[in-house]
C-alpha cells in the first residue's frame, strides 16, 4: 500500500450513483459533500461544504450500484486523481476526482 497518495473521507452523497457499462466491466460516479464547521471572526457558527467526485470501478462499483442512493452517509479511502478532456464546444474541461478502493457504508 502506498501512503504517498491517499484520501479518506466520510459525508453524504449529493445524488444517485451513474453507472457507466463499459465491454469489460462498469464505472460507478457519484458526488460526496463533506462538512466543516467553525466560528468565524464574528463568534457565528458557519458551515463549509466542500463537493467531491468520486468514481469506482469493478466490484467497488457494484457495491455502490447497489447500495448507495442519494443521501447515504459513507466512508470512502482511495486516491486522488486528475484528468482533462474536450468538451462538445472544443473547450478544455479539468476533472479532480477521488477513484475509490474502499467503501464503508455508514447507516443501514
Amino acid at each position: 500500500m502506498s501512503l504517498r497518495n491517499r484520501v479518506t473521507l466520510i459525508g453524504r452523497t449529493g445524488k444517485d450513483v451513474e453507472i457507466v457499462n463499459f465491454d469489460n466491466g462498469m464505472l460507478a460516479k457519484v458526488s460526496l459533500a463533506t462538512s466543516d464547521h467553525y466560528t468565524n471572526a464574528k463568534g457565528e457558527k458557519v458551515e463549509d461544504t466542500q463537493w467531491h467526485n468520486l468514481v469506482a470501478y469493478g466490484k467497488t462499483a457494484e457495491i455502490m450500484q447497489k447500495y448507495v442512493q442519494k443521501g447515504k452517509e459513507i466512508a470512502v479511502e482511495g486516491k486522488l486523481t486528475y484528468r482533462n478532456y474536450e468538451d462538445k464546444d472544443g473547450q478544455k474541461r479539468y476533472l479532480t476526482e477521488i477513484k475509490v478502493e474502499e467503501i464503508l457504508l455508514l447507516e443501514k
